[in-house]
């Protein structure tokens, strides 16, 4: 399994656009196979950083889905939706192997 790690920096007045963007993701993922585990919005502290993780069975799985999902109709609507909008500025992304109190 490999999740992917997304650390966006968000526009602050622009929450409520990014929520939308990451409601859409949600379902998204888990329709090309994938699980999603949340995104994870600013409350206390920083204002400008939001998180999001999401688990494929493998890296080649993955590498399936964000091929897919330039393709797809729906993904390509998110993606003119967070540009149309301005609500992310910037993101990063990483690759972690879970471990869990069951292996």
């Amino acid at each position: 399994m490999v999740t992917c790690f997304l650390r966006y920096t968000v526009v602050p007045r622009k929450l409520e656009q990014f929520q939308q963007y990451a409601k859409w993701w949600i379902s998204l993922v888990g329709r090309f196979g994938g699980k999603h585990h949340g995104y994870f919005l600013p409350s206390e502290g920083t204002s400008n950083i939001a998180l999001a993780m999401f688990s494929f069975t493998s890296l080649a799985e993955y590498e399936s889905y964000r091929v897919a999902s330039l393709q797809d109709p729906e993904c390509l609507r998110a993606f003119q939706f967070a540009e149309d909008t301005g609500c992310i500025v910037s993101y990063e992304r990483s690759f972690f192997r879970p471990v869990f109190d069951s292996e």
